[in-house]
């Protein structure tokens, strides 16, 4: 066995078990991200739900972990590598517009926006703020897990395809 296919073979299921633990881990805590206060008695309830880029962000994370599963079940041989490796892109994309989307908003909570009149919000639910920046760090990590993904194989083709070239 060659250091490539070595390398392909042990290097991609171990990168993709950790994006999936990433993805896993980023979805359940911010699905779990909540927290009620009274402000001059009116309550305040921040959860993920209220927000649609923390909904985009929770569905992509599952979407890249539902994903992870179905590609470390399939075998990555022949012109499906091809297929995987492009999906590999795709999620890696996926996860980083939703990072963007989240993190956005997560700035403007713990910061606010005094242009449009918006006042920070963590310093009412710390522990909201909190499992966000937890659920955030957990997204970047697998997006970089998948980056490293697409990267490794890029490096290692699949050897096994012909490469045909056109005179």
């Amino acid at each position: 066995m060659t250091m490539t296919k070595a390398c392909r073979r042990f290097i991609t299921p171990f990168l993709r078990v950790l994006a999936l633990g990433a993805t896993a881990t980023a979805t359940a805590v911010m699905a779990m991200s909540h927290e009620s206060t009274s402000v001059l008695n009116l309550t305040l309830e921040a959860k993920y739900s209220n927000t649609p880029a923390f909904r985009y962000f929770m569905i992509a994370e599952a979407i890249a972990g539902s994903y992870s599963i179905l590609a470390l079940l399939l075998s990555c041989k022949g012109l499906l590598s091809h297929l995987v490796l492009m999906m590999d892109m795709v999620i890696s994309m996926l996860l980083c517009s939703s990072i963007s989307a989240a993190l956005a908003i997560a700035q403007v909570g713990k910061k606010g926006n005094t242009h449009a009149g918006w006042a920070p919000i963590c310093g009412q639910v710390p522990k909201f703020c909190d499992e966000v920046t937890g659920a955030l760090i957990a997204g970047f990590i697998a997006s970089a897990l998948y980056l490293l993904l697409v990267l490794s194989s890029l490096h290692f083709p699949v050897s096994s395809l012909p490469m045909t070239t056109k005179p």
